[in-house]
């Protein structure tokens, strides 16, 4: 991977895009320290130190963290409409048939997809500017309380997410790779030092070889758990299908094959789970003084055994619930048998399909496993040794995952230029 940087570093071309990557990366950092308009950020901060705020989640990461700034709910809108109009395009066949018609379809969807995201940005801005207000504290977190303040600063976060959707698709469009997915991996990262400050922590007790003991035993479980999003994520079933052309009389075979993932849904199925079992921790943070809904955030809780079950139920559902939508076997069988291919053995047609169909379910079956238990080590890591790990196993399943797609890229750009003796 360095050497892959090193080399990527004297290509010009590449050096500028990976440079114009950071600039605007740090454009977004800054960005969420820019403090909503009238909040008492001395307010704000003593009720996240005191718990008021609620404990920083994968959730919250993935936002940015940035309290009280007017990115507060980073580029998380956009990758929720994102992730909506994908299963309405196939849910919808008016959406479907728009996606078909090109370039312009896809524009067409994007630009459904922007104006959804500003929907979403004004609710959830104004939500959040809610918990601000009607917080446990009992005390309003602005300086001058008031409609007009509130309006100004659910505003002012709507303006903000707009503009981490543009920095997102400037990536996208000059940079290398994904946008919204370096963002969200440099909100990963942001949370990085206070992860560290917390290992740092442990050499604070009475017992120092015991916090040296339980540094190391979090940096080997860091290695395996990253060893394994590796092998889980480059992990894939090829099946082999042949070819045939018809030539001057004579037939020509040309073998290819089809690659599937180990896990087609990724992290897709692990977001929709934490979304969902959130949410209800979410309402409880608008109505704090709600019995009701503060109880089930309790249950539904990490901590929770019932909490982390039914994490691991979510995440096998949304993995065959998002997989159904994004692997359209039998579409497939027929653009095989149009264009003369076939897999050995196997006939074409619905027999394809269903052949397709049972690989992929297996595959789903595996994924799902796989993808459960590097979301839960981490949890029973903490609960069993209660030792703070600093880190979660789907915020490396998403910092890996975006670091090996990014390599990728770096690889592919090399090659198009004829390096091929860097990669050697």
């Amino acid at each position: 991977m360095f050497k892959v940087l090193a080399n990527a570093f004297k290509v010009k071309d590449i050096r500028d895009k990976l440079f114009y990557v950071l600039l605007v990366l740090l454009i977004y950092r800054l960005g969420t320290m820019i403090p909503l308009p009238g909040i008492d950020m001395q307010m704000l901060d003593f009720a996240l130190y005191s718990g008021v705020a609620g404990d920083p989640t994968f959730f919250t990461l993935m936002m940015g963290g940035g309290y009280g700034s007017i990115m507060a709910m980073g580029i998380m809108p956009y990758i929720t409409a994102s992730i909506i109009m994908q299963l309405l395009t196939v849910a919808i066949p008016k959406l479907e048939q728009i996606q078909k018609e090109g370039e312009e379809g896809r524009k067409r969807i994007s630009q459904y997809t922007r104006r959804f995201a500003v929907g979403l940005a004004i609710l959830q801005g104004g939500a959040t500017v809610f918990s601000y207000v009607n917080n446990p504290m009992g005390v309003p977190l602005f300086n001058n309380p008031g409609m007009l303040t509130y309006i100004m600063a659910t505003v002012a976060m709507v303006t903000g997410t707009i503009f981490i959707m543009w920095l997102a698709e400037l990536l996208t469009e000059h940079g290398i790779g994904n946008g919204a997915s370096f963002l969200i991996f440099a909100n990963i990262l942001s949370g990085l030092p206070m992860a560290l400050q917390g290992l740092l922590l442990l050499l604070d007790g009475d017992n120092l070889l015991m916090g040296i003991g339980s540094i190391v035993l979090i940096v080997v479980l860091f290695a395996l758990v990253i060893a394994f999003v590796v092998l889980v994520s480059e992990g894939e079933r090829r099946i082999p299908v042949q070819y045939s052309k018809k030539m001057a009389g004579r037939m020509f075979g040309n073998n290819s094959y089809i690659p599937i993932k180990v896990n087609i849904a990724g992290v897709m199925s692990i977001i929709f789970a934490v979304s969902l079992l959130q949410f209800p921790a979410q309402l409880a943070m608008f109505f704090p003084t709600n019995e009701v809904l503060q109880t089930i955030s309790v249950y539904l809780a990490f901590t929770h055994w019932v909490g982390v079950v039914l994490y691991v139920v979510l995440i096998f559902l949304f993995t065959f619930f998002y997989t159904s939508f994004a692997i359209n076997t039998v579409e497939m069988a027929e653009n095989m048998k149009k264009n003369g291919g076939f897999i050995p053995g196997i006939r074409p047609g619905k027999p394809t399909s269903d052949f397709v169909q049972r690989i992929v379910d297996r595959l789903s079956w595996i994924g799902a496993v796989c993808y459960s238990m590097i979301a839960i080590v981490p949890i029973l890591f903490q609960q069993f040794t209660g030792i703070q790990a600093g880190f979660g196993g789907t915020t490396l399943l998403i910092a890996t995952g975006v670091a090996l797609e990014f390599i990728k890229r770096l690889e592919s750009q090399l090659l198009m230029r004829h390096y091929k003796g860097f990669l050697e």
